[in-house]
């Protein structure tokens, strides 16, 4: 039933007379009421047109504030990380990836870091984050990140090369059904890794390197490859802020009672059973060091004429014979001397004439409380770093043995500006001592001789010595890379100290 449209008008007598409308008003009225709902739904439409516009903008610059925090934060902990601008990345065509286990204690695994990085670099490869050594002698379980400041290793060097943390998943997924690996040839040149490395990284994609130590030749490399080396060494190998720290604060406790000398006093009983040298050891001790030594079958000598190799000069020097050597040099009877080492076979009685003669005789054990050595302490490699570090921050630094710290630390001098190390003739000491001993010279004589035989043995300027063909009898890159010193006119050391260095460094080789 539908209703019928009215209007209503005024009669003559004042009354209101409804009447129907006409058709035609009827439509006119309607068309009039739809356009007002038809107003009104735009004007409605319109209105949350607006809010959603104007939610979408809130909630955008939300977005955009919080990114900004997120950025600010980040920059903020690069720059407490990094305390310069980092460098710009390189672009480069990625070759492959290279993974390599690094071998031996840390001096060892150190410079073969440094050649690694080098190595990928020059091959246009990306490295990954090395794995250190678990299954040397010393049982120390640390990786990179333990001991090095792993952040800032990647970062400052991405000018150079690119360095992951480990490889992205595909690769990972490869590895993990198939992984290529091999030692590279010990003192290879980069003609080598080109020619017979990178075809294999090519073809595999992933190359896993067994071994890192001295991979890399000492001489016949262009400069740019040497000063690569130098700079991971020097400056992108920074410690881990916790050892870092603490090696600090050891410096400091050292520096505020004046001047220091570290003493890498390299007689423990692994390094004394490995070489043989018993001198002033007794019955009992020399028993037991033999045991020791025929216990462990990668190490190949063991049958050692004690006396015979100490004459040769090829015997680390005792804790008497370094006594006697530093008063006739001249070293200062009140200076501390820090001794960087484990702990000295035969305890206080071998260390008696040398604090005797150095009574401000100090270790890291001395210095600070134990609960701050304790995240360290069964971990060698780490208690190592901090010995590396105060020795290369003290004034002297005198090494008894040639092994690998003595000739990383006397390189990181020199690259310092040739901060006085002095590198005692082992083979000159002990003719010395002997003849002092026996009473067939005295004192100034004694004294006399000693300090002509080291005069040009104080970390000087001098030629790295080169033999062809001989590489292990030549001066070793990291104790003497010249490329990255100022220039030098002195002259270069007998090749009888070299021997004594390569027969020290036989124990580091000898490990498994």
């Amino acid at each position: 039933m539908g209703f019928s449209e009215a209007r209503f008008e005024e009669t003559e007598g004042g009354e209101m007379e409804e009447k129907p409308y006409s058709n035609k008003m009827s439509l006119k009225y309607i068309s009039m009421a739809k356009a007002e709902k038809l107003k009104s739904l735009i004007l409605a439409r319109i209105r949350v047109a607006r809010l959603n516009l104007w939610v979408t903008r809130a909630l955008s610059m939300l977005l955009l504030l919080g990114i900004t925090m997120q950025l600010k934060s980040l920059g903020e902990t690069v720059s407490s990380t990094f305390s310069y601008p980092l460098p710009p990345e390189r672009v480069y065509e990625n070759n492959g990836y290279l993974m390599v286990s690094s071998n031996g204690g840390l001096n060892q695994m150190r410079s073969g870091i440094c050649d690694m990085v080098t190595v990928a670099r020059f091959l246009n490869v990306t490295l990954i984050v090395p794995e250190l050594d678990n299954t040397s002698f010393w049982n120390d379980y640390s990786q990179f990140a333990d001991i090095f400041d792993v952040e800032y290793f990647i970062a400052s060097l991405r000018d150079e090369v690119r360095i992951l943390k480990e490889l992205p998943p595909q690769q990972k997924d490869k590895v993990a059904e198939s992984l290529f690996s091999m030692p590279p040839i010990s003192w290879s040149n980069m003609t080598y890794y080109y020619n017979v490395i990178l075809p294999r990284i090519q073809t595999n994609e992933v190359v896993h390197f067994q071994k890192t130590d001295a991979r890399l030749a000492n001489n016949g490399l262009p400069v740019e490859v040497q000063k690569l080396r130098c700079r991971v060494n020097y400056e992108a190998l920074r410690f881990a802020p916790p050892i870092q720290a603490l090696a600090e604060k050891i410096v400091r406790i050292l520096r505020d009672k004046g001047p220091f000398l570290v003493l890498h006093l390299r007689y423990e009983m692994d390094m004394i059973a490995f070489s043989g040298c018993n001198e002033g050891c007794n019955e009992q001790e020399i028993d037991e060091l033999t045991k020791m030594r025929y216990a462990y079958p990668w190490w190949k000598e063991k049958v050692i004429d004690s006396v015979q190799k100490r004459l040769a000069g090829l015997c680390p020097l005792t804790p008497e014979e370094t006594a006697l050597s530093l008063r006739a040099l001249g070293i200062d009877h009140n200076i501390q001397v820090y001794i960087a080492a484990g702990d000295i076979y035969g305890g206080e009685r071998r260390l008696a004439t040398l604090r005797a003669a150095y009574p401000n005789l100090v270790k890291k054990e001395t210095l600070l409380p134990s609960s701050e050595l304790d995240p360290f302490r069964n971990h060698s490699n780490q208690m190592a770093a901090l010995d590396y570090y105060v020795a290369v921050q003290s004034e002297t630094f005198v090494p008894t043995n040639g092994g690998n710290m003595a000739k990383v630390v006397e390189g990181h001098r020199r690259y310092l500006g040739f901060k006085k190390t002095i590198l005692l003739d082992r083979k000159a000491v002990v003719d010395l001592v002997d003849l002092y001993k026996a009473g067939s010279i005295s004192w100034d004589k004694f004294s006399s001789e000693m300090k002509e035989a080291h005069a040009d043995r104080m970390g000087n300027p001098a030629e790295r010595l080169v033999i062809p063909g001989k590489p292990k009898e030549e001066d070793y890159f990291y104790t003497n890379p010249e490329e990255c010193l100022a220039s030098f006119d002195e002259p270069q050391l007998s090749n009888d100290d070299h021997q004594q260095d390569a027969d020290a460094d036989a124990y580091a080789e000898a490990e498994p």
